[in-house]
């Protein structure tokens, strides 16, 4: 199976077997701390929801996420040791959109309303599952650096086929232990519990209004630098 890595026309080959959890222990990163001389990476990787009930929020999401890229530039700025990346994968039911893979934040463009268009449903496991695994394998050999995901959505799985509930809790639990930092975001049903039982403690509420989302964005930016700090 072959997969654009987001660099230009490179591709990476993957071997992928029918087994989703096999798959997943193929590629997980085995790596190691090297040279302190070397600028130390940050992956960031936002999972977005663009499902259908997205949509009446659909200005205030595009607007946040702008802004997350204008906090992890403020970031980078602050802290020249660090070298930060963005991938940003959205779903729903007709499939996933890459808007972003491993992008410097110098070179970042913005969401807008013509690349983000809710609709259909919510296979938030397949959108979960198919993203850690693609960028545990492509940092297969890579040394210093750590991952912050973040998951936004305003409803529960309703419609993944490739990937189950106990099988992203398990790459959540092995992935955590290899310097990945998970972050639920959510509304519009039982946040607390959905995080919990993929093994996200970190767990962000929001209502579903302008004012609701502009203080949890502002919360969202305030702990990514704190975690850079």
């Amino acid at each position: 199976m072959e997969r654009r890595s987001g660099f230009g026309d490179k591709v990476v080959r993957l071997a992928i077997c029918a087994n989703p959890l096999h798959n997943y222990r193929l590629l997980s990163p085995f790596t190691k701390w090297i040279s302190m001389n070397s600028k130390h990476q940050v992956h960031n990787l936002i999972i977005l929801d663009e499902s259908g009930s997205m949509e009446s929020i659909k200005k205030a999401i595009i607007q946040g996420f702008n802004e997350i890229v204008q906090t992890v530039k403020g970031v980078e700025q602050q802290f020249p040791e660090q070298e930060h990346f963005i991938s940003l994968v959205s779903f729903n039911g007709l499939g996933r959109k890459t808007h972003l893979w491993r992008q410097a934040v110098a070179s970042l463009e913005h969401l807008t309303a013509a690349t983000y268009r809710p609709d259909a449903i919510t296979p938030l496991f397949d959108a979960l599952g198919s993203s850690l695994s693609r960028l545990s394998a492509e940092l297969l050999d890579a040394g210093n650096y750590h991952v912050l995901v973040t998951v936004f959505t305003d409803g529960e799985e309703n419609a993944s086929v490739e990937y189950n509930g106990q099988l992203i809790k398990k790459m959540v639990e092995d992935l955590k232990a290899r310097r990945w930092t998970f972050t639920y975001i959510g509304t519009d049903h039982d946040v607390d519990k959905m995080a919990l039982s993929l093994s996200i403690t970190n767990v962000m509420k929001f209502e579903k209004t302008g004012a609701g989302l502009k203080d949890v964005f502002a919360k969202e930016s305030s702990a990514r630098y704190a975690f850079s700090n």
